[in-house]
């Protein structure tokens, strides 16, 4: 979506002047003018930025994403830095030259330009919304006002850390059956396209008629054709599925029909809900413990959740919140957080230690989605084998099952 910049002003008369990411400009007012702001400008910013210091000329910045371990790196230095009294200035000339990261570098320097120039760090961080979320932002703004920039981004980085350790779970636990598959499929490929068209032409030589062949021979002699000649359709076909399904999926309502599917499918949709709540718990926590306003978390929350119907439920919550409501009965009521973590988010209000239960909520779906992946690698690996052997045996034994045919012949002569 593009990045617009607009001015406005609150309720109390206070000046916003910050960055969004809205379909269009009409659909930002009407979102704007929902929070009660009175918006006197709005414009769409350029994808392309020129740096204004040490002559580097134009440089496109939007040629792919900063890396979550660059940006992780990133916070934590200057988080140290800011902590150890270096001046903002002077920490962001250090982070240029540090990074390995060479879109990184250019954003750095963009946003030391700005500073320069007066703008607040999440002013400036704010222009940059493929690298830096609207948590990071979120953050860095609290940490300003709070006059704790070293701590926000302290936390800021924690949170960037652990999102990568559960990513790099998920990934490591994919990675085996990723390469059974592909394994498998370049196996029936070659059976299919090589093997098999010679065994059918030695049983021609031998005198069987195709129409004599076993059903399943015949089924994959045209799978071996269709393979062989109409390849270029299958790929069509793939790809047109692929299209239509992002497609379906880009609409609101199809998205909202594939998170809910996704929620509901064996084994894999508890991990994606596991999944789901630790962010959920890790976001909030992260910006409750850094002094964001409940309200104002709750948004950046259910932003940071890719399911729907599990970030519908934190805004729906978010809305009985602005009522006077508890966290905990919304939660309750949308069904879609278990009661554990509710009852961990009611304990957290009457203590008033809310960050702290989410941060253990957190703690403990992280561990579930660690031990899930654990045993789903498990469960996975013999399935896998199992499904490889009946693959290839079925084509086995579709190649010899003429030569039964061949014998039986020779038998009544």
């Amino acid at each position: 979506m593009p990045t617009f910049a607009y001015s406005a002003r609150d309720k109390t008369g206070r000046k916003i002047e910050e960055t969004a990411q809205a379909p269009s400009k009409d659909a930002l007012l009407e979102e704007l003018r929902g929070k009660g702001l009175l918006v006197s400008s709005v414009s769409e910013q350029k994808t392309v930025s020129r740096a204004k210091s040490k002559g580097m000329g134009q440089i496109t910045l939007f040629q792919g994403r900063v890396k979550l371990r660059d940006l992780s790196i990133f916070y934590r230095q200057f988080a140290t830095m800011i902590n150890a009294g270096v001046s903002l200035v002077r920490c962001l000339d250090v982070l240029e030259q540090q990074t390995s990261s060479y879109r990184l570098k250019q954003i750095i320097r963009e946003i030391e330009t700005e500073i320069e120039g007066g703008a607040s760090l999440s002013r400036a961080m704010g222009k940059y919304p493929t690298t830096f979320t609207q948590l990071a932002i979120g953050l860095v703004r609290a940490g300003e006002v709070g006059g704790v920039l070293d701590e926000t981004l302290g936390r800021l980085a924690t949170f960037v850390e652990k999102d990568m350790e559960l990513r790099r779970k998920v990934k490591s636990a994919m990675t085996y059956p990723v390469l059974v598959l592909i394994f498998a499929t370049g196996i029936v490929l070659l059976l299919t396209t090589y093997i098999l068209p010679q065994f059918i032409q030695l049983f021609k030589d031998l005198g069987l008629q195709e129409d004599k062949f076993p059903a399943p021979t015949r089924f994959m002699m045209n799978a071996s054709k269709f393979i062989t000649h109409k390849w270029w359709l299958a790929i069509l076909i793939v790809i047109g599925m692929i299209i239509v399904f992002n497609r379906i999926r880009a609409t609101k309502t199809g998205k909202r029909y594939y998170d809910m599917l996704a929620l509901k499918v064996p084994v894999f949709g508890s991990l994606i809900h596991k999944i789901a709540i630790a962010r959920f718990s890790r976001t909030l926590a992260t910006l409750l413990g850094s002094g964001v306003p409940i309200l104002q978390a709750m948004e950046t929350t259910a932003g940071t959740i890719s399911n729907d119907m599990i970030s519908d439920a934190v805004l729906a919550a978010r809305a009985n919140i602005r009522q006077g409501d508890t966290i905990a009965d919304p939660l309750a009521a949308s069904r879609q957080f278990p009661p554990m973590v509710v009852q961990m988010v009611s304990i957290g209000e009457e203590t008033g230690q809310l960050d702290n239960m989410l941060e253990k909520v957190a703690d403990f779906y992280e561990a579930e989605v660690d031990a899930t992946l654990t045993g789903l690698a498990s469960a996975i690996e013999p399935l896998l084998i199992v499904f490889l052997g009946v693959i290839v045996g079925f084509i086995v034994v579709s190649m010899f099952l003429p030569l039964v045919e061949i014998i039986n012949q020779l038998s009544s002569q």
